[in-house]
Order: C-alpha cells, then sequence, then structure tokens
C-alpha cells in the first residue's frame, strides 16, 4: 500500500518535472509564461494518467513495481515520441552517466567483457589497483567477494568491482596455465580514465591525437598532451575522432578553441525556449596554424561533429573519413528525484556557417536512424560556404573533404575478432613470458604459430584466406598482445601507428596546408575589396 501511494506521489511529479523542467532545472534555458488553458489541459493529462497507473496496480494479473512502471515504461514511453535523444535516467543509468562526464569513478580499474557466457577481464589500466595487483587479459572472474559469479551478467559484475575508494574487494580468477584459481585482494581507488589518448609523432613533426569522448577534462587533457610534445615543434596534426560518440558541449568548444583564432565563431544554438547563444573561440591558437586532417566516421557524433564542423567551416582542416552520425540536437541534462535525470533536447545546434547538421529522423524507425537505413546524404535546401569559400551542406552529419571507408571485414576476420586473436593471446600468455621486446611485431615465425593454433582449436579457412589477410591479422595481433605485455594505453599506440587510415592522412597533409594558404589569401583579399569600396 505504501509503495502504491507512492507511486501515485511520484508519477505526478516526474511528469510535470518533465513538462516544465527548463524552468525548474536549467538556468540556461529561460521557459515562456505557461498559458493558463495549457496548464489547466496539462491538470487533466496527469490527472487521467495518475487514474490509468491506478487501475493498473489494482486490477493487473500480477503485482506491478511502482518504480518499473514509472521510470522504465511510463517516462521512457513519452520521451521516445519527442525525438531519439531525449531519454530517462533511472538511478543506476544516471550515475553512470554522470561517472562518464567526470571521467572517474571509484573501483580497481579494469575493463571487462562477456565471452561465451563468462565474464572476462579484457584490460587493467595501466597504473591502477587491478593492474598493480597482476590481474590480466584474459583472466576469467569466476567469483566476486565470496560470491560466485555464475549466472551473472557483465554490468552486475561490474557493479561488483566498484565500491567506496580504500574498501577492498576480492576478485578470483581462471587463468590459462595455471591449474588452481588465483585469489587477488584490490584495494579500491578512483579510477580516472582518459578521454584523449597519448599523443606521438607518428613520423617526424607529425603529431596524432585521438579524442575518444568529451568529458569534464577533455580539453584540459588536449593542452597538456600538446604541450608535452612541444606544440612549437608541430608541423602537422592528425586528431582522430572516429567512435566520438560526443559528450559535453563545452568540452567540444573547448577543443575547438585551442585550434581557431580568437574571437572565431564555432557554434551556435537555439530552441523554442531557449534563446540563441553563440560560442567563440576566447583564448584562441595563440598563433599555432599548423595542418590538421581531422578523421571522422559514422560514429563521430555530437560534440564530436562540433570540433569537426567549426574546423571544416573556417577551412582550419581537412576533414578524411566517411560522413559523421548527424546528431545536431543539444540535451540538457536535468536532475529529478530521487537520483534520476532527464536528457531533454533543449536546442539544435548549428556550425559556424549557419548549417543544422541533424540527420532527419521523421517517419522512420529508431532502428533505422540508428543505423543510417535510408539517410540522404546532405540537404539540398541547407547549403553553405565555408570561410574560404567551399560549399558545404547541412542535414545527413558532416561530410569529409577526402573520403575514405575502411575495407569491410570478411570472414576469416570477423571470426577472429570475435574470439580468435583474444583466445590466442590468453593461450599464448598461458605458456610464455608476458614480456615482449620493445617496437615488437608478428613476425612470420610467430604468425605460423598463431596458424597452426587456429588449426588445432577448430577455427576452418582456406590458405589463401590466411595469406590474402595477413597484414590485417598481423595489425589485429599486435594490439591484442600489447595489452598483456604492455598495457591498453601501449596497445592503442601501436595500433594507431599502424593504422592505413592514420597514414592516409599522413599523406593528406599537403592538402590541408594548401587549404590554409589559399584561405589565408581569399581572406586578405576580401578584407583588401571591403577597404577599397569603403574609400571610394
Amino acid at each position: 500500500m505504501a509503495q502504491k501511494r507512492r507511486s501515485l506521489y511520484v508519477l505526478p511529479l516526474i511528469v510535470l518535472v518533465c513538462s516544465i523542467a527548463g524552468g525548474f532545472y536549467g538556468p540556461q534555458v529561460q521557459a515562456e509564461s505557461a498559458d493558463p488553458s495549457d496548464t489547466a489541459e496539462l491538470d487533466q493529462d496527469v490527472a487521467s494518467f495518475t487514474k490509468v497507473l491506478a487501475l493498473v496496480e489494482q486490477n493487473f494479473a500480477e503485482p506491478v513495481s511502482a518504480d518499473k512502471a514509472i521510470y522504465k515504461g511510463a517516462v521512457p514511453g513519452m520521451l521516445r515520441t519527442l525525438d531519439p535523444h531525449s531519454n530517462f535516467f533511472d538511478p543506476k543509468d544516471y550515475q553512470e552517466l554522470r561517472e562518464d562526464q567526470r571521467g572517474h569513478y571509484s573501483g580497481v580499474g579494469m575493463q571487462v567483457q562477456s565471452r561465451n557466457g563468462k565474464t572476462v577481464v579484457q584490460a587493467p589500466f595501466p597504473g591502477y589497483p587491478a593492474y598493480k595487483a597482476g590481474l590480466r587479459a584474459g583472466d576469467i572472474i569466476v567469483m566476486v567477494n565470496d560470491r560466485p559469479t555464475d549466472g551473472l551478467n557483465t554490468t552486475e559484475i561490474a557493479d561488483m568491482l566498484k565500491g567506496q575508494r580504500g574498501t577492498q574487494v576480492k576478485i578470483v580468477v581462471t587463468r590459462e596455465g595455471s591449474a588452481d584459481n588465483l585469489t587477488f585482494t584490490v584495494t579500491r581507488d578512483d579510477i580516472s580514465r582518459k578521454s584523449v589518448t597519448d599523443a606521438f609523432w607518428v613520423k617526424p613533426g607529425i603529431a596524432y591525437v585521438k579524442i575518444l569522448q568529451f568529458n569534464e577534462t577533455t580539453g584540459k587533457e588536449l593542452d597538456d598532451n600538446l604541450k608535452r610534445l612541444g606544440e612549437n615543434n608541430i608541423k602537422g596534426l592528425v586528431l582522430d575522432l572516429r567512435n566520438n560518440p560526443g559528450g559535453l558541449l563545452n568540452q567540444g568548444i573547448d577543443v575547438a578553441d585551442h585550434f581557431l583564432e580568437k574571437g572565431a565563431l564555432i557554434v551556435s544554438h537555439h530552441g523554442r525556449s531557449s534563446p540563441e547563444k553563440s560560442y567563440v573561440a576566447r583564448n584562441g591558437n595563440h598563433g599555432h596554424e599548423y595542418p590538421i586532417v581531422v578523421l571522422v566516421d559514422g560514429y563521430s557524433a555530437s560534440a564530436a561533429e562540433i570540433v569537426a564542423g567549426a574546423l571544416q567551416d573556417h577551412d582550419r582542416a581537412w576533414i578524411m573519413g566517411t560522413r559523421t552520425f548527424g546528431k545536431g540536437l543539444v540535451q540538457t541534462v536535468y536532475p529529478l528525484s530521487e537520483n534520476t535525470g532527464l536528457a531533454l533536447t533543449t536546442a539544435h545546434f548549428y556550425t559556424p556557417s549557419g548549417r543544422l547538421i541533424q540527420r532527419d529522423y521523421s517517419n522512420r524507425s529508431f532502428y533505422d536512424y540508428y543505423f543510417h537505413k535510408g539517410d540522404d546524404t546532405k540537404n539540398p535546401l541547407d547549403v553553405k560556404m565555408t570561410e574560404g569559400g567551399r560549399t558545404v551542406y547541412g542535414g545527413g552529419g558532416i561530410t569529409p573533404d577526402d573520403k575514405y571507408e575502411a575495407p569491410k571485414l570478411n570472414r576469416l576476420e570477423l571470426e577472429l575478432g570475435r574470439a580468435g586473436l583474444f583466445n590466442f593471446a590468453r593461450w599464448y600468455f598461458g605458456s610464455h613470458s608476458t614480456s615482449l621486446p620493445k617496437g615488437w611485431m608478428p613476425d612470420t615465425t610467430f604468425l605460423e604459430q598463431f596458424h597452426d593454433y587456429l588449426l588445432q582449436h577448430g577455427t576452418s579457412f582456406a590458405e589463401s584466406e590466411f595469406m590474402q589477410d595477413r597484414d590485417w591479422i598481423t595489425r589485429y595481433l599486435a594490439r591484442e598482445m600489447y595489452i598483456t605485455a604492455f598495457n591498453i594505453d601501449e596497445s592503442d599506440r601501436v595500433f594507431a601507428q599502424t593504422d592505413p587510415e592514420v597514414a592516409k592522412a599522413v599523406d593528406a597533409m599537403p592538402k590541408a596546408n594548401a587549404l590554409l594558404e589559399s584561405t589565408k589569401k581569399i581572406i586578405v583579399e576580401r578584407m583588401n575589396a571591403q577597404h577599397a569600396a569603403a574609400h571610394r
């Protein structure tokens, strides 16, 4: 009965909060005055909804969870009628969202994943408790704090590994090559995950840096990385935004700010209850005008598209890859009661040229929207010009200046990516040293050993397939081996260093430089013409 009273109280509260959230929780969003007739209609809707919930709770064949009805049903159902990106977060999801935004949490510091119904350590993070304790990639977690993991999914096990800093967690694993289970007692700590990978020189004078997502520290991480390399020594930069889902708007602005001239427009946004707001570069590039090639793909979204769009519209960078996701909506996250949250679309954002890159989501399922089914590549009604006079289009994301599409994985590559590479690395380090020499790459002898392992463990393939995929296997096998022999950060580095698209980006650096120089000339000519016209 208490639960029923609670649900009847919470539901109208949440519906009302969702309806007028801009006025309560968004100081940057100015709520319009409510029309009395609209308020009366809302009161009727809330009353009707409350009556429906009461009837369900009283008469449904089985007991109804108020939390499930509200958090998993009513509110998400309402938001799904609005757009693909407005979303409601229950207490657990909201906590995870805030951890992603902050870039840190308290736990043991390792990635886990599900393989063949088991939860396996994918990679311990270097310098953190799991790594220091000796856990390694391939370990199968069988018990956490004396609780068997059978029947638990990866999310449940990951939640058990998290906890207050300074507390201990006992982790029991099975390891290839060990007859008995191994037990590790790990003291939890604050875990900070990089949103920007360690920048490095991909060749003399050409730097490479990858932004994984945009959280509260991304702008500072980028600044620190380029400062560490010595930004005055950079003759060209490969900025990798592939598979970057976005994140915090202000961090996307900070990243674009680093590369544009002070005062340059980065992005603007406005919505029904949100006045137009423009963001410009406050600090600027401090004279660092080296050419930039930005790598993007269909999973580059939101804040990643703000950066790519700003650099493209100002002709500051050469964009390479495939068309980006096309998310031009701004979500404001509002904290609600009972540790829940609401990400509500409050505005559209526009690139400096004024284009809206949001893809059409009307008259299609969310599945088709997220998987780009039936998309147009550009909106012919939204035609704009870059600072240097190039034509760009709204709709359908950011279209690259130079298209590069990685070859689709073939049958053998898909099979090896699912299990073969990971299982081999686990097997190999079960009977060999976990050390490899610096700069190691699989040679012919090592590839033959991998070849024989696959045949012995039931992977069927033609010899011609293996030879055809030899370069791909070498690169991906090195990535897997480096996780254990070195760490996940070194693995990511060697993977980037051997990436064919990164090599293409380096080759395209003269195009980026030519774009910079031609745009400078056009801007000077334009200013001279304006000056002459003013003095006629």
